[in-house]
């Protein structure tokens, strides 16, 4: 079996790390860079900063935070939010991310996808689907969760994979900061509908949640922000937890 990857995640707003419930009632979990130097420390195999409220204000990505950030890093960075062209995607890489991750730009145009990987490779390149759940399927929102898109959430994942996605993170909107698991429906749906790594992401809550998602939502990797942020996780004892469920992870911390 590959490594499973554990991801720790910075919803940035304003430049401040932003943690909320089911992307609302935003409260603020502190400076973007402190953070990302001590989820690195403790452990975490990549750190995702997230520009959550840049395609909503229809703005870039903060280009200084992203660059604060990337100087306390060793291990693999990605950037989204705001990356609407090829320019801004090259202003984020030579910011130091070592990826970016697209969504609200690559719904309005799935070629945007194509022209980054075809510059950058597709292992550069994340498809950020943020899903909620309509009746028996999922549909993918847009601008931070604010908007509908009136696509299937499954079918658009197939589709940015064949665009030249290298990955693609999968946020259940249902589950997000409810600390009640990863929604393995949702992410085996998608993990069997497309040949490239899935990461999962909202509802973690400890690490049964963990050893679910890669047990039955047959996930690559599962991210998570409240429970390193706030301090009800501790990445070590996650990773212990992991092996001892015959998971394997990347160690030493």
């Amino acid at each position: 079996m590959l490594t499973r990857r554990i991801i720790a995640c910075l919803d940035v707003d304003a430049g401040r790390v932003v943690k909320g419930v089911q992307f609302l009632n935003l409260r603020d979990a502190g400076d973007p860079a402190e953070l990302a130097h001590a989820h690195s420390a403790a452990g975490a195999d990549e750190v995702v900063l997230l520009d959550i409220s840049a395609a909503h204000q229809n703005r870039s990505t903060l280009l200084d935070t992203v660059a604060r950030t990337a100087r306390q890093l060793f291990i693999p960075f990605t950037v989204g939010g705001g990356i609407r062209t090829l320019a801004d995607a090259a202003a984020v890489f030579a910011a130091g991310a070592d990826k970016i991750s697209l969504n609200s730009a690559a719904l309005a145009d799935p070629s945007l996808i194509t022209r980054i990987a075809d510059r950058f490779g597709s292992q550069a390149v994340i498809v950020a689907v943020d899903a909620k759940r309509a009746g028996d399927r999922w549909e993918a929102f847009t601008r931070g969760g604010r908007t509908a898109s009136g696509r299937d959430a499954v079918a658009w994942a197939r589709e940015a994979e064949q665009a030249g996605a290298g990955e693609i993170l999968l946020t259940s909107m249902d589950r997000d900061g409810t600390a009640s698991g990863f929604d393995c429906a949702l992410t085996r749906a998608v993990a069997a509908a497309v040949r490239i790594p899935v990461i999962a992401s909202g509802g973690a809550g400890g690490p049964e949640h963990f050893v679910e998602v890669f047990r039955d939502g047959h996930a690559d990797a599962a991210l998570a922000a409240s429970i390193f942020h706030y301090g009800t996780g501790q990445l070590a004892a996650l990773k212990q937890a992991l092996r001892a469920a015959s998971i394997p992870v990347r160690w030493p911390c």
